[in-house]
């Protein structure tokens, strides 16, 4: 594993950079702290197994072969606690079969040994679009969260390698490792799938579909022509966006995230994520765990990462939950702040035409953190898993080099320049001056704008709003030909104590079918939508929600509503006094059971607001 030399100038930090990371800090230090301080207690133990019983040993390796078991009975090789979220229903996930049995053989190799301590539950998304499932998709993270934790709680690993990439699984799989901070930790990525049908041509046929102008086998035949292998979907969602952020954070080997999972170099990278890891540890001399690489500045460069790439909403909610997890304190604000500052580097659907391999190809992430912090809108002075140069070593793009020892991999400097234009920018001439995502306010609440998919035409709509209760609710208007004009859907009761907060994906074609057709139509929403929010409009996270009596449910049909990216105002335009002696809108229906929904009521009761984390993990 070498890394070519390369020298990046590094200007200082931008000035809305560092004064958003101090405030952070601050507002973060008594809670951070307490968090290290745990960090600290666990940490300095030497070998995990050394404390274990007999007994408690015997139980831990009885299964292992007989070459692993001896090393595991000794105690004093380091032991890697594998954490899969493996399963044949994501196509992402499903390349992920093999690795532990590859794992353990690297580990040895390298003197170490590994176990798979546990593996986490992993729902697609894509399969519960617009079905019951989804009301647990959000609540899903807590629970990989809270799996994680009980995989490494044997106490038996002196690191951990984390498997997963997709939306609620990676975000789930972070927390929990950072619950045992103690631990070096590597997350590894198993790579997109290849091309298929664009998702311009996808989006089309589903508008089509939408407007009753395609058939069903034309919808099934164009859906499985963009999700046809394994690999995650190429579309920049919410598992790409968390592939950024994980490389922004240092938790990847540096351009890990888009590797196709057939390429031989992806071979080599789980490889060389084994043996890296086992130099991170205590018995290895540069003891580096995940509590303490995670600070203030790495949240700091992910939400920048995300800003710059146009990433996922999605990330307005989970990053503040993996934050917290550390101890660390964000909230829309920090975003917002960023988001004036950072320009927006890419143009991947739905934010443009290019897919996830087109952004590879084009330069990658490795490219995007080369710019960010040639500009000095990252900070660079950060630990990653890579080596000691800082971020700085996260700009080399891994290459598979064959030798007399069979295939290696090197790191050698990203390219100066983009390789096409039209999918990623250097920062001196950037699509946008300001990032992705804004901050709205006003008298119906505070929520999340992905301005980067938003044409700027589309930017300001006011129009009289039309309430419902359900994504079903809207699509049976479209239907009924009631809505063919201009208006503002407000999708209530999608939050996360109403209903888990599910994406509402469903209607998308819908909308987007209406504003080809020139209507004047936007989305404000107590729910969410994702990474794939495309080109409408959308208030996403309304908070408070409706469910706690948040004012987006004093809404009434007719009422004029102002959704302004430019200004940031979102705001019912309702005279003052109408609007203090309106009462909040009551649920006429409310559906939380079967498919499982009845078994995570705890969960809607205690769940906090979107803005902190939307968790139940965290609610003091």
């Amino acid at each position: 594993m070498t890394t070519s030399n390369s020298v990046l100038a590094l200007p200082e930090i931008h000035p809305v950079v560092a004064r958003v990371t101090q405030r952070i800090a601050e507002r973060s230090k008594v809670l951070r702290s307490a968090y290290l301080a745990r960090v600290q207690k666990m940490a300095g133990r030497g070998p995990r197994r050394a404390s274990l019983s007999c007994a408690n040993q015997a139980h831990a390796n009885a299964a292992m072969d007989s070459g692993s078991k001896i090393w595991l009975n000794q105690a004093q090789k380091p032991n890697i606690g594998i954490v899969t979220a493996y399963n044949d229903m994501l196509s992402a996930h499903q390349p992920y079969e093999p690795y532990p049995q590859q794992i353990r053989q690297t580990a040895l190799r390298f003197g170490g040994t590994a176990q798979v301590a546990g593996a986490v539950p992993a729902m697609c998304d894509g399969v519960t679009q617009g079905r019951p499932g989804m009301e647990l998709s959000l609540f899903s993270r807590d629970v990989i969260a809270q799996a994680t934790a009980v995989a490494l709680s044997h106490d038996a690993f002196d690191a951990a390698l984390c498997l997963g990439i997709c939306d609620k699984i990676v975000p789930g799989l972070l927390i929990g490792a950072l619950a045992f901070g103690h631990l070096p930790t590597i997350f590894i990525p198993a790579g997109p799938m290849g091309s298929g049908l664009s998702n311009k041509e996808k989006a089309a046929v589903r508008e089509r579909y939408a407007q009753g102008k395609a058939t069903k086998a034309e919808l099934l035949a164009a859906e499985s022509a963009a999700y046809h292998s394994a690999g995650t979907c190429t579309f920049y969602g919410t598992a790409n966006s968390n592939q950024m952020l994980l490389e922004a954070m240092g938790l990847h080997l540096p351009g890990a995230a888009f590797v196709h999972p057939s390429d031989p170099l992806r071979h080599v990278l789980t490889d060389a994520a084994v043996e890296r890891v086992l130099q991170l540890t205590e018995q290895s001399g540069n003891y580096t765990p995940i509590g303490e690489l995670v600070n203030e500045k790495t949240i700091v460069n992910a939400v920048i990462s995300l800003l710059a790439t146009g990433g996922s909403t999605n990330h307005t909610i989970h990053w503040i939950a993996v934050a917290r997890a550390a101890g660390i304190l964000i909230d829309w604000q920090d975003f917002d702040e960023l988001s004036s500052v950072i320009p927006l580097l890419t143009r991947i659907y739905p934010n443009g035409t290019a897919d996830v391999n087109a952004f590879e190809d084009a330069g990658g992430p490795t490219f995007v953190i080369r710019e960010l912090l040639s500009g000095g809108l990252m900070h660079a002075d950060v630990k990653t898993v890579y080596g000691n140069q800082g971020l700085a070593g996260h700009i080399h793009r891994p290459v598979l080099v064959e030798s007399a020892n069979g295939n290696q991999v090197q790191w050698q400097a990203s390219p100066a320049v983009s390789t096409n234009k039209d999918v990623v920018r250097n920062v001196t001439e950037p699509f946008a001056a300001t990032g992705g995502l804004r901050l709205l306010q006003g008298n119906l609440g505070r929520a999340i704008v992905k301005a980067s998919a938003v044409p700027e035409d589309a930017w300001i709509v006011r129009a009289p709003a039309i309430v419902f209760e359900s994504q079903d609710a809207l699509v049976g208007a479209y239907k009924a030909g009631e809505l063919n004009k201009d208006f503002v859907a407000v999708v209530i009761f999608q939050g996360p104590q109403a209903n888990g907060m599910p994406e509402l994906h469903h209607f998308t074609p819908v909308l987007g079918s209406l504003m080809s057709a020139g209507y004047k139509v936007a989305l404000v929403t107590d729910g969410r939508m994702s990474g794939a929010s495309g080109k409408v409009p959308a208030a996403l996270h309304v908070s408070p929600e409706v469910a706690q009596g948040g004012p987006l449910g004093k809404v009434r049909d007719g009422d004029l509503i102002e959704v302004n990216v430019h200004t940031g105002e979102l705001r019912a335009l309702v005279d003052e006094a109408e609007w203090t002696s309106r009462a909040v809108r009551q649920p006429s229906t409310s559906e939380t059971f079967d498919y499982g929904r009845e078994l995570f009521a705890a969960q809607r009761r205690v769940v906090t607001a979107p803005e902190h984390g939307a968790s139940t993990l965290f609610i003091d």
